[in-house]
């Protein structure tokens, strides 16, 4: 795609909480970046006609995933399922860029991202709810002795989940901060699909991702959504942390996740970019 076009058409698939914040920024904001929402599209229509109507939409494509393709340059991809691979697939080899926030899912077939290449696609992946994803990728430039990352989140995050219920946690029983996961990325990202975005993205910006250990945290406590990361290496150390405000609509979401692809989209599009 020609980025000196007067405007690059964006489709959002997915309207739950994550891509309705990003489509209403692309509605508003964005415009100035050349962005114009063309599509969106949701399994559940209804999804999609509330959030065409909020954003006040009249000329905008919502039939079909095939159709929202069709109409525009640049997927957003939020629908945080088992078809997500399938997705970005198709929309890679329809040459098209790909953002990319359901990132855990990718790490089910790698393949997939190295299509690009072939296809003429991009993907872009924002950094979500975590910080130094700009220094981790230079520092992995050389040899990485360890990577962790601890997440501790409000113990609703973890609600309905099949792996916890399998394991015997009972969710309501829980008093003090409480280890439900401890191991590496591959594992987590099956047991906790929907929680573990930053783990792979950490792993991905490393290079190599067994080396990343991954420990999930339940707080009774916790009102956010706090990331720990201590990278060892050739080049030094580096810790980060952060303490995410959770997204009003998805608990299991940070807020700075959706601000995160916003910014993506904007560096994208400008002259100027900042950082790694």
């Amino acid at each position: 795609m020609d980025i000196d076009k007067k405007y690059i058409r964006v489709g959002v698939l997915g309207c739950g909480a994550i891509g309705s914040g990003i489509a209403k920024s692309i509605s508003g904001e964005l415009k100035k970046f050349r962005y114009q929402l063309t599509a969106l599209y949701d399994v559940d229509p209804l999804k999609s006609s509330r959030l065409q109507k909020n954003l006040h939409l009249k000329n905008i494509v919502r039939s079909s995933f095939e159709n929202l393709l069709v109409n525009c340059d640049l997927v957003v991809e939020a629908v945080a399922s088992d078809c997500t691979i399938d997705l970005v697939a198709r929309t890679i080899k329809a040459k098209k860029i790909v953002l990319v926030m359901s990132v855990g899912q990718l790490l089910k077939d790698l393949k997939v991202l190295k299509s690009a290449e072939k296809y003429g696609a991009k993907v872009l992946i924002p950094s979500g709810a975590i910080a130094g994803i700009d220094a981790i990728k230079a520092g992995s430039s050389v040899k990485l002795r360890s990577v962790t990352l601890s997440s501790r989140k409000p113990v609703k995050a973890f609600r309905n989940n099949i792996y916890l219920e399998n394991k015997g946690f009972d969710l309501g029983k829980i008093k003090k901060d409480t280890v439900l996961f401890s191991g590496n990325v591959a594992a987590a990202v099956k047991a906790f699909p929907q929680n573990v975005n930053v783990a792979a993205t950490l792993a991905l910006a490393c290079g190599d991702i067994s080396k990343v250990k991954i420990q999930l945290i339940a707080s009774p406590k916790a009102k956010l959504n706090s990331h720990e990361i201590v990278v060892k290496g050739d080049f030094g150390t580096i810790m980060t942390k952060t303490d995410n405000e959770i997204c009003p609509d998805n608990p299991k979401t940070s807020y700075l996740a959706v601000l995160s692809a916003i910014q993506t989209l904007k560096d994208y599009s400008s002259v100027v970019r900042i950082g790694t």
